[in-house]
């Protein structure tokens, strides 16, 4: 996974979009920044709400640590318009809005891509929200599985819980609770595998692998719904599998075929091996991924060289 860094002229006046209070935590913050700074670019963090903010003074716009954004989702993707109205944001405001609703998974699975299997509740389906409704739902989608219930338009795994088959009175109240608020409700079945071997995220820049790692197990049977911006992870450097990696370029492929010109400049997939040790994708991260650049020593530089060919529209 060894991208080669490229030569640039000028100095890249570059927003790390961010929201309030929370660079700090982004892990990724301090070695992006100064890997930037090494290479010749000048980066700061810059809150996305900030109305005193003129985005048009920066040459690239980079969505990093925007957690606050699924409680104001409208807010931001009309950001995402404005700023794209006058200067590169990375990645576009078409594919933010594409990927900021979980329900992508449906167009990955019409595409012939492997992803685990998902159901949607939408509010405009349970009419009074009735629990007998929902409890068949979830049933119908879980089968003898534990599962998880989380909301379609998410982050950080916030507002998800693992339950039970026996737990579905309370899996009920929490998909009723979302489908009261008019949030959409994604409901996967509990893929055990994730407990022995975690998750395993493939960094992909303009297409080509970065880097990978491992994603420890986060959902725990009982422990309720995740609150706060982000749910703590287990993180772990490692080689992506030859049928990771063959996934991850299926995705590079679609997401090119989907979003023209090379749109798509980063991408973190998320997957997990099925009960037929097949990787399957749970989900992509194509606004703000965390990439624990601290997982690989060239990573770092590798994303820097990347984000500066995306400020000189490379």
């Amino acid at each position: 996974m060894d991208l080669q860094p490229s030569h640039f002229s000028g100095t890249p006046n570059i927003a790390l979009a961010t929201a309030t209070g929370v660079w700090q935590e982004d892990i990724d913050a301090e070695p992006l920044v100064t890997a930037l700074e090494a290479a010749g670019a000048s980066a700061r963090p810059t809150v996305w709400h900030d109305p005193q903010v003129d985005w048009s003074e920066f040459d690239l716009v980079l969505v990093r640590s925007t957690w606050d954004y699924v409680a104001r989702i409208d807010e931001f993707l009309r950001w995402a318009d404005l700023v794209e109205s006058v200067t590169t944001l990375a990645n576009p405001a078409e594919v933010v809005r594409w990927s900021t609703n979980k329900t992508y998974l449906a167009d990955l699975d019409r595409a012939g891509i492997a992803v685990a299997p998902t159901g949607f509740l939408h509010p405009g389906d349970f009419t009074g929200q009735r629990p007998e409704s929902v409890r068949n739902a979830l049933r119908n989608f879980s089968g003898e599985h534990d599962f998880v219930v989380k909301p379609t338009i998410s982050a950080g795994s916030k507002d998800t819980a693992r339950y039970r088959n026996s737990d579905i009175d309370e899996a009920v109240r929490h998909a009723i609770a979302l489908l009261s608020g008019q949030r959409s409700v994604m409901v996967q079945p509990y893929l055990d595998a994730v407990d022995e071997q975690g998750e395993t995220a493939v960094v992909l820049l303009d297409g080509e692998p970065s880097h990978a790692f491992t994603k420890g197990a986060i959902l725990s049977v009982g422990a309720g719904m995740v609150e706060g911006l982000f749910a703590p992870e287990v993180i772990t450097p490692r080689e992506a599998r030859p049928d990771e990696l063959a996934l991850a370029d299926q995705i590079a492929i679609d997401l090119n075929d989907r979003f023209p010109r090379h749109a798509v400049r980063y991408a973190r997939v998320d997957m997990i091996r099925n009960a037929e040790d097949q990787p399957v994708v749970l989900e992509l991260e194509l606004v703000e991924p965390s990439m624990f650049l601290w997982t690989d020593p060239g990573a770092p530089a590798r994303v820097a060289s990347a984000i500066l060919r995306w400020a000189n529209n490379v």
